[in-house]
């Protein structure tokens, strides 16, 4: 008996669901957009880091720069675009700075007008120094096999903008029978795949984007998702942050 006591009161109350959704968003109250962190999809290369630090990256792949989570390249990943801009991202000389952009400029700046190439190269410089990157920046939700739909950004340049041009041009010309006749629906109305493969030029090989529409949104949830974080983003409730990173490849001798 004694032995029966004791077991009953060690005995572990078990918290349901409904407990954590009577306090939902508790302890949250003070975080904004500058306090989350917008994961960056990318693709992997033979050079990046975390082929060496993440369990299982291969060049090729497709890496979430805050879940760790890698894609394989040939199977890809389901997304949604929600929003589209191009910014002009202008760094520092490699191993100048604080690693940050000196500055992010808008897609109607005038800041390319300024730039010049030196010979032999394809990057674009100011004359304090710096150099300019063209970024085609695309927000999507990533859909996973559950049907759960989470926030991304991925970023296009350098050889890459050809894949943005294509891909823009997949939504902008897609279009759907309505009650007034043909229209072209919002980009956040149908899913794409992105899967990876290998390029090359006479600078070197990489891996790159392709993409490939599947088909319109079913799941009215994240239709409502995607057409609130296309919202967020263009209220500028979304933070990006980029990091040097970025301008490593465009300031090392890689084609990307």
């Amino acid at each position: 008996m004694n032995q029966v006591a004791k077991k009953k009161e060690t005995a572990v109350a078990v918290i349901d669901n409904s407990v954590f959704e009577g306090d939902a968003h508790d302890g949250m109250d003070n975080i904004s957009a500058e306090d989350v962190a917008l994961p960056f999809l990318k693709v992997l290369s033979q050079l990046s880091p975390e082929c060496e630090s993440v369990e299982g990256a291969k060049a090729g792949m497709i890496y979430n720069t805050v879940s760790g989570q890698v894609f394989d390249g040939t199977s890809g990943l389901k997304v949604v675009p929600c929003h589209y801009e191009r910014k002009y991202i202008e760094w520092a000389p490699r191993g100048q700075g604080s690693g940050a952009p000196v500055a992010v400029h808008p897609a109607t700046s005038d800041i390319m007008t300024k730039t010049f190439r030196k010979p032999g190269e394809s990057k674009d410089y100011l004359d304090n120094g710096n150099y300019v990157e063209t970024s085609a920046q695309h927000y999507v939700l990533v859909l996973d096999n559950e049907g759960n739909a989470t926030p991304a950004l991925i970023v296009m340049k350098a050889t890459q903008l050809k894949k943005s041009r294509k891909w823009n041009s997949m939504m902008m010309t897609l279009k759907l029978n309505g009650a007034n006749g043909p229209f072209t629906p919002p980009s956040y109305s149908h899913v794409y795949r992105l899967t990876t493969s290998k390029e090359s030029n006479d600078k070197g090989s990489w891996y790159g984007w392709e993409v490939e529409r599947v088909g319109p949104v079913e799941n009215a949830m994240v239709y409502a998702s995607a057409k609130g974080f296309a919202l967020s983003v263009k209220q500028g409730e979304v933070n990006v942050k980029h990091d040097q990173d970025e301008g490593a490849k465009a300031a090392s001798n890689i084609p990307f």
